[in-house]
């Protein structure tokens, strides 16, 4: 058997970006960005598997929490907008977060919260400034019907 060329797709590193719909000044692009750009990841399980005396229940969950970190730079206004909003309100509701790939989907987490805003080591060598919200994603949407 021959080899079976798979095109293995792109990384676009600018593509990244974190969508606040209900504080749009809060709209993080790859440019507001430092090196470790943004990440998601989901706190939980997607379903339990409670265990029987011979095998396992499945048990889907309708959500998991999950967690956004994102590394602003602290040289640019955004960041401060960040740390007026944790000094105002750190419940911001939904987060849209696009990732670097065009074939993999936008994520939305719900009813999302600043956890924490570190502004880091101010010694003139590290400008990220680590922002981490949490909210809910729902996964399994067939439960529901």
């Amino acid at each position: 058997m021959g080899n079976p060329y798979v095109p293995q797709g792109l990384l676009n590193r600018v593509k990244a970006s974190v969508i606040i719909p209900n504080f749009t000044s809060l709209n993080i692009a790859s440019t507001y960005m430092s090196k470790k750009f943004v990440t998601v990841t989901f706190d939980d399980d997607f379903a339990d598997q409670p265990e029987t005396a011979t095998g396992i229940v499945n048990s889907p969950k309708p959500y998991v929490m999950a967690s956004v970190n994102v590394g602003l730079i602290r040289t640019q206004p955004l960041a401060d907008s960040w740390l007026q909003q944790v000094q105002s309100d750190t419940q911001i509701g939904r987060v849209i977060v696009h990732s670097d790939s065009s074939t993999f989907p936008q994520l939305h987490i719900h009813n999302c919260s600043i956890l924490k805003l570190e502004p880091g080591p101010y010694d003139g060598t590290d400008p990220t400034v680590d922002l981490l919200m949490r909210g809910v994603f729902y996964p399994n949407s067939y439960i529901w019907g």
